[in-house]
């Protein structure tokens, strides 16, 4: 299974442009920890306070989370990886948010789907194998 961040499922849930790609990583089944839930549901809050979605869409949203998760994405605890994902990240001079998925990709040994290029790149030098949705 490929370990998706907050980057890559709004672009699903939102429907923007290299949606597909995670569609079919969804297909196959994925990993994340439980940060992509509230990252997810920030950038859902950010479009509409700016005013390019509705209450409904906003439910829809949170629906389709919802249903993803347990099903198509199976969602873990962050807790685990936090010291490392800090330790990283002071080293690296990336985010912890940043530093928790690619931490959590080693220890699943599992490649990262993105649509951070920032993250990509630090996460590829590190060794994980990285697609991102440009």
């Amino acid at each position: 299974m490929i370990v998706i961040d907050a980057s890559a499922l709004t672009k699903f849930l939102l429907k923007e442009p290299g949606w597909q790609v995670v569609e079919e990583a969804l297909k196959e089944g994925t990993l994340s920890i439980d940060m992509v839930i509230k990252e997810t549901c920030n950038a859902v809050l950010k479009r509409y306070r700016r005013g390019e979605m509705g209450l409904e869409e906003v439910d829809s949203i949170l629906l389709a989370l919802k249903t993803l998760c347990g099903a198509a994405l199976k969602v873990e605890s962050e807790a685990a990886y936090v010291d490392e994902a800090v330790r990283f990240a002071l080293e690296k001079g990336t985010t912890v948010y940043d530093a928790l998925y690619i931490v959590y990709s080693k220890a699943k040994n599992s490649a990262l789907l993105t649509a951070d290029s920032i993250q990509a790149r630090t996460a590829s030098n590190e060794g994980v194998k990285v697609s991102c949705i440009e």
